[in-house]
């Protein structure tokens, strides 16, 4: 009889058996860890980011990287993700992630960007 691996559950990684969250990136739409993404939400009509995920509201999550939240703008996935009328605030959110981009090419982490 032919022994067959065992497969991981649908949307979770393993890891000694325990179940891990997994979210999908409202930029490039690739589901991954939670803890590899940056929780936003929306204070009075600015995007702003929540490293601890403490902040109420509805969160969207982001790779901590420029060319996700361009794919994000482009796509328009913020009022979809926050379901919310009207433009968003990104400024913070973009002034945040330019300033931690320099800091992950040095081999630093991204969560540096809880300084915004």
């Amino acid at each position: 009889m032919r022994q067959v691996p065992p497969t991981l559950r649908r949307g979770r990684l393993s890891s000694r058996d325990r179940a891990v969250p997994m979210r999908t990136c409202v930029g490039c739409r690739v589901r991954t860890v939670k803890s590899d993404l940056l929780r936003l939400v929306v204070v009075e009509g600015v995007i702003v980011p929540d490293p601890d995920g403490r902040l109420p509201g509805r969160g969207a999550h982001l790779h901590p990287d420029p060319g996700c939240l361009q794919l994000a703008e482009r796509r328009r996935a913020f009022p979809r993700a926050f379901r919310l009328p009207g433009p968003l605030g990104l400024d913070v959110l973009r002034d945040g992630l330019a300033a931690a981009a320099p800091r992950q090419q040095d081999g630093r982490q991204a969560e540096s960007v809880s300084d915004v």
